[in-house]
This record gives C-alpha cells, structure tokens and sequence, in this order.
C-alpha cells in the first residue's frame, strides 16, 4: 500500500531531495511546506499517513518539529511522524516519545542521503510504529549507563570529578577540598574503578571520567 507524504523542510535542496526521493514507488509526496503554519495548512487539506519535518524551522526555529508532533496528536491522531534534526538532540527524542512512540520517528539528517534509511523510517511511521534513529539510541543507552555508574560515586567522590572537570590538578583539588593530595588520589582511583575505565593511560582516563561527568549536567 502506498504511504501519502507530507514534506516539512524550510531548507529547499533539502525538501526537494526528499521530495524526489519519497515520490515513487510504495510512497507518494502530496505535499511540501517550509514552515509551521504552511505544513499545518497541507495536513489540513491532504490528511497525509506521515509527516516528515525538521525539528527547527520557521517561523521561530526554535521546536516546531515537536509543536507539530503535538498538534497533529490532538488534531490528526492517526498521522505519523517523523522527525529530522540535523544534530544529535537527545532532548528534542524524548520530547517527541513524551506522549507515546506510536507512528512517531526520529531521524538524523545525515542519514538523509539513504533511501532505504528514510523509506524504511517513514513506512515503520506509517505502519503505527516507532523509529528511533541508531546513534540516538545508542547515546540514550550510554547515558543511561553513565548515571548508573556516577550514582555509585560518594558525594566526596562527585566532589572531586567536579573539581576535575574544573581543570584542576590534584593538588589544586587537594586544596580545594582540604584534603591531602594522598585522599585525592584515593578517590580518583575509586572513581575510576567505579565508572569502569580500564587502567590505561592515565590521562585517557581523567578526560574520559569528566566526559562522563558533564555529559549529566543540564
């Protein structure tokens, strides 16, 4: 059965590459827009099965991906879509699944370029399903180990992966802390063993510890 396509793209080699790519064969494009109001306009009128947009685009650039996810939840429940963002925004994911991963899909522009990576998201869309592209899963999965692993820090053990993150040597951080350089080394080593970094090189392990560390602030 064929999948009717509404195309939302303020980009205009971008919307006309899907445009070319989708319009033929088991999918069909009905429509294109380049900003919120005009892709609202086209579901209104053509009642697309899928909705591919940008996550940022006109008129505030800002979330209208996710604006429009929402709209069309309330609007045209039956509408799938799927949505396109040119970095990984692991945040712009999980607000898309806030309400449910049915007929909703994520995809990473760069992926664009394979027809079978966007036929395959945008029939898995249509169909009801959910698609989440691979690197976003894959980050989710790393964070997901990554607050496990810092959960099991102690508060001086957090402390002092701070301090590190801060650039600061051991000394600095002993002082810091007031607490002697012995105790600062101590708790590194324990928070290595912790967050499961390997005794190889030693700075290898710091800047990874604080990679770690930051990719958990807000």
């Amino acid at each position: 059965m064929t999948v009717t396509v509404v195309v939302a793209e303020d980009h205009l080699l971008v919307r006309e590459g899907l445009r070319q790519l989708l319009d033929g064969g088991d999918t069909t494009v009905l429509a294109t827009a380049d900003d919120l109001p005009s892709l609202q306009a086209a579901v209104t009128e053509h009642r697309p099965a899928v909705v591919i947009t940008d996550l940022r685009m006109p008129p505030t650039g800002t979330d209208e991906g996710i604006r429009a996810a929402r709209w069309l939840r309330e609007a045209h429940p039956d509408t799938g879509l799927l949505l396109l963002s040119q970095y990984l925004d692991v945040g712009g994911a999980l607000a898309l699944l806030a309400d449910g991963g049915r007929g909703r899909g994520y995809l990473l522009k760069q992926h664009v370029t394979r027809p079978d990576v966007v036929r395959r998201a945008v029939r898995e869309v249509g169909d009801g399903g959910c698609y989440v592209d691979p690197d976003v899963v894959e980050l989710l999965v790393h964070r997901a180990s990554s607050r496990s692993r810092l959960a099991a820090l102690t508060s001086r053990e957090l402390e002092v992966l701070a301090q590190m993150a801060q650039g600061r040597s051991n000394t600095a951080i002993a002082r810091e802390l007031f607490v002697t350089y012995r105790a600062v080394e101590k708790h590194i080593n324990s928070l290595f063993a912790k967050l499961g970094l390997a005794e190889e090189d030693s700075v290898h392990r710091r800047v990874a510890a604080v990679l770690m560390y930051l990719d958990e602030q807000p």
